[in-house]
Formats: structure tokens, sequence, C-alpha cells
């Protein structure tokens, strides 16, 4: 066995991957305590040298990743993710790149590329983006002719919310997150006490019908990605079930060589 073969067994072994899983979480913790002032006036070189371990830690993981895989390392989008993620803690975060330091806490995504469940959901979601895609596009739709509406209609009785097109589309989208609306909807019911109307069916078209068409195309497309694993799971098995009645009908086939052999050269009992 090559030492390329040796550091892939290393790296894909899930008692690496585990203690890997490990740092990110003790690294997650110490940036968590970072936070603190008085944890870090008491405890700040500590924290520091465990922050800079971590991050060797990861460094040589990549390197040994890369080195066990060669350019197949890059064929991995997870990997690449990695190599980003763990690239900008890296960048010397003093002068105008200190706002970096505060990217250091991404590390902790690299979760997301180590543990499978986190990585199926994620996938999930990236396949449901071109579903979404439409589905942001209507809500955007939704919002402008309402918006156009809603300054028309409302404009000279709530200024201050629905002054002009831009006032109003900010106002919805918060009508639409369910803040405050209320009392949005009842300074203008002041003045226009149908007002109730344009609130009911907006909150109703834009929250409900399209956050449920937003959960449908994500529940969607994992069950797709499900189907799809099943799929390649029942293909892999199926492979290996005819590689190894291949080999049992090989060695059947040998035994009835090895035994036809006998029988010719037994003695003829005349």
């Amino acid at each position: 066995m090559t030492t390329r073969e040796r550091i892939r067994r290393v790296v894909d072994d899930r008692r690496f991957q585990n203690f890997i899983i490990a740092v990110i979480i003790v690294n997650a913790g110490t940036l968590a305590l970072e936070t603190s002032p008085t944890i870090v006036a008491s405890h700040g070189t500590l924290l520091h040298t465990i922050d800079y371990l971590a991050l060797a830690i990861f460094v040589v993981e990549l390197l040994a990743k890369f080195y066990a895989y060669g350019k197949d390392f890059f064929r991995d989008a997870w990997n690449i993710f990695d190599v980003v993620v763990v690239g900008i803690a890296l960048v010397p975060a003093t002068g105008p790149l200190a706002v970096l330091r505060a990217l250091r806490i991404l590390r902790v995504l690299r979760l997301v590329s180590l543990v499978p469940s986190m990585r199926k959901v994620v996938a999930g979601l990236l396949a449901a983006v071109p579903g979404m895609a439409s589905i942001v596009a209507l809500l955007g739709l939704i919002i402008f002719v309402a918006g156009v509406m809603a300054t028309k209609l409302f404009g000279a009785i709530a200024p201050e919310d629905f002054s002009d097109l831009g006032t109003s589309l900010f106002t919805l989208f918060q009508v639409m997150t369910g803040e405050a609306w209320p009392d949005i909807a009842e300074r203008v019911m002041e003045q226009a006490p149908m007002a109730w109307i344009f609130f009911v069916i907006y909150i109703l078209v834009s929250s409900f019908a399209v956050l449920n068409l937003f959960i449908a195309v994500v529940v969607s497309a994992m069950e797709d990605q499900l189907r799809d694993e099943i799929r390649e799971e029942e293909e892999r098995n199926a492979a290996e079930q005819a590689a190894v009645s291949a080999e049992i009908l090989a060695e059947l086939r040998a035994l009835r060589t090895e035994v036809a052999e006998l029988r010719n050269h037994q003695p003829d009992p005349s």
C-alpha cells in the first residue's frame, strides 16, 4: 500500500472525521467565549492558542486530503467549501482586513460538510433553488402590484407608510412578515374602514399561499433526492449481488470441470 493510499484511508476513517468534528465544536466554543471581554481579559491567551491550534489542524487536514486525492480533491464541492472557509481564517486580520476576524466563526459551518445528514439537507435546499426562484419572482410581482395599489389607495391617508412606491414596498414586506401589521392597518382604517379587505387578502396571498409553495418546493426536492439515493443504493446492491452471483457461478463451473476431470481419470471397471 502506497503512502497516498494510507493517508486516504486515514482521512476517510470515521474516527478521524469525528476528531475533526470535535475540533470544530471546541473551536466554536472558544470563538463564542472570545465575545466576552471579561473572559478574554482573564483567559485570552489560552483562547487564542486553542484557536490557532484548531486552525493548524484544519490546514493539515486539508493538505492531507489534497495529497490523498490529488486533482480529484477539487471535484468535490464540499472540499472547495472547506478550503474557502479555512482560507478566510488564514487572511491576516489586521488593518483594513480586521473585519475578517468576525468571519472566523464560518469555520463552524464545516460541520455541514462533515455530517452526512446536514449535507443531505443542504443538497435538498440547493436542488430546490430553481423552483424557489420562480416563487420568489411570483412573490416580487405580488408585492409590486400590491405596492402600487397601496400607494394610490393609502398614500394620502398614511404617508409615513405609503407615501411612495419604495416606502409602500418596504411597508408591505413588513406586513408580509407579520410584524406590526395590525398597527399599520389600524392607522389606515381610521379613515378607510374597508382597508382591512386589502390587508387580509394581501397577507393570505403573500404569507400563507407563497410560504406553503416554498415549503412544497423544498419538500419535493428533498423527496427527489431521497429517491435518487434509494435508487443509487439499490443499483449498488444489485451490482454487488451480481458480482457475488458471478463469482458463485464461476466457482460452480470450476467445480463441475474438476468433477468432470475426476470422472475422466477414473479407471475403467471392465
